[in-house]
């Protein structure tokens, strides 16, 4: 009798074993979830129960204590980081354990394009739900960020008002950034700065010579009215260029984009003659050399050709209408250039 009961008892364990065995494989490679993403978020101060809660909660189909049994034999259990993962079909348990373990969280993206105002900028961040909100619109000018871009110059103009504060305008380099739930926004605009100060700085060491700025900042907002003026990143060097020697000849600049900005809220989507003799801070239809600050985000082109102009003889340029410009050395063959594109321009309407 006692035999039978060895036998059974040990035919039952086989059989458990066997069992568990076919459910512990089939827990390795069997999808957790099906149909939509599911997003858990795993906050600071979460135990392992409570995160397996998380994951019962979100309908995840996996076994509790598997889940267990593969942190602690993986001796992770302790070491799940904090964040918001999104769990996408087809993925297993391992994985998802894998994932916690190693912080792969659910990242958010931001695109700050070529040309922005720094305006733009805070406006898309400003309504961007995933940040965590810290500024305020008055603190802006203030953030400790520690720069190599010190405005050294204004406008000469004795008629025109003091230099504005030190601005992040132009010092926040365009592109698409990553980030994760609850970062601030003080943190993505950091990053921003800190890679413009990279690209500025890589480009500044590489610069042609004999250019006319005191420093990398003269640089950056020149580029930033190159960027403003053509999409063209074949004409950038070449308006770059007129730039340049307008500013080694003494000329004023003489550009749109500056007039623009100066302007603010009253820009309505059209300059009179009248904006173009009125002083500001940034119309360089009023004055010689540089505005004070850039006027705009210039993206990496800008930069580079602004630092490597061309080297022509032209000192003006005039839009043909189609998003290219019409470039002269001599100011009598710009004027010709544009009475014949406003004349082209007039018999389109």
């Amino acid at each position: 009798m006692l035999f039978r009961i060895i036998g059974l008892l040990t035919l039952a364990l086989t059989l458990l074993s066997a069992w568990a065995w076919h459910d512990y494989q089939e827990m390795l490679v069997n999808p957790t979830v099906t149909g939509n993403p599911v997003t858990i978020e795993i906050i600071k101060g979460d135990s392992f129960n409570q995160i397996t809660d998380k994951l019962m909660q979100q309908k995840v189909n996996f076994k509790p204590f598997w889940f267990k049994a593969l942190a602690v034999q993986q001796k992770i259990a302790h070491k799940l980081q904090t964040g918001e993962y999104e769990l996408t079909p087809g993925v297993t348990l391992p994985e998802i354990l894998s994932m916690f373990a190693q912080g792969k969280t659910k990242k958010y993206s931001i695109t700050f394009p070529e040309g922005w105002s720094l305006k733009e900028i805070l406006k898309e961040i400003n309504s961007n739900e995933h940040l965590e909100h810290t500024l305020q619109a008055d603190n802006v000018t203030h953030l400790n960020f520690q720069t190599d871009f010190t405005p050294e110059h204004a406008a000469t103009d004795n008629n025109l008002p003091p230099s504005p504060l030190p601005t992040l305008e132009g010092m926040l380099f365009p592109d698409t950034y990553y980030f994760e739930k609850h970062d601030t926004d003080v943190t993505l605009l950091k990053r921003a700065y800190d890679k413009m100060q990279s690209v500025l700085t890589q480009e500044w060491a590489h610069k042609a010579e004999n250019l006319p700025f005191k420093n990398s900042y003269e640089a950056l907002i020149l580029a930033s009215i190159v960027e403003k003026e053509t999409a063209q990143v074949t004409e950038r060097p070449l308006i770059a260029g007129v730039f340049i020697r307008r500013l080694q000849s003494g000329m004023m600049l003489q550009t749109d984009p500056t007039v623009i900005y100066g302007m603010g809220e009253n820009y309505q989507g059209n300059i009179s003659s009248k904006d173009l003799k009125t002083p500001t801070l940034y119309n360089t239809y009023t004055f010689s050399g540089l505005p004070p600050t850039p006027i705009a985000m210039p993206g990496k082109d800008a930069i580079y050709a602004t630092l490597h102009p061309d080297n022509s003889n032209n000192l003006y340029f005039v839009a043909r209408g189609d998003g290219t410009h019409q470039f002269s050395a001599m100011l009598k063959d710009h004027n010709h250039a544009v009475v014949n594109f406003q004349r082209m321009k007039n018999a389109k309407r």
